[in-house]
């Protein structure tokens, strides 16, 4: 199966996220992963609250803030729109999402970026599905 990797530089919370609702809403058309180039001790905990309350998903029992070297070779490398140099990974495909990070922004702000997510994946999931039928 394809695999995806969802980075950015601290993996905490656009990355996770992604992971998330790679695994909810697509785990029939890619595996998902996430890291970045930096951790942090937590996932950010705003995320980790909405995506309870949108989803029913609790990113803290199945996921955890991973480096780069922590997860396997994959086929396609998402990033989520870093600000600074965005981190580099090999890959038969690459795309840029160009997210806001909405840390320390209203859970309006937020929800509208999990909601962004929401959909490219939904979009990665349907261009996975057609690459695998053509």
């Amino acid at each position: 199966m394809t695999k995806v990797a969802f980075i950015c530089v601290h993996n905490s919370c656009r990355s996770q996220i992604a992971e998330a609702l790679g695994r909810h809403l697509a785990g029939d058309a890619f595996e998902s992963y996430s890291a970045g180039t930096e951790t942090k001790p937590q996932i950010n905990q705003d995320a980790v609250r909405l995506m309870k309350q949108l989803y029913g998903i609790d990113m803290e029992k199945t996921q955890r803030s991973k480096l780069l070297s922590e997860i396997p070779p994959v086929d396609v490398v998402v990033t989520m729109g870093c600000n600074v140099t965005c981190p580099y990974l090999p890959c038969k495909h690459r795309e840029d999402w160009g997210l806001e990070d909405p840390t320390g922004k209203s859970d309006d702000e937020f929800i509208t970026v999990i909601r962004k997510i929401e959909n490219k994946v939904k979009e990665l999931a349907t261009k996975m599905k057609a690459n695998k039928d053509a």
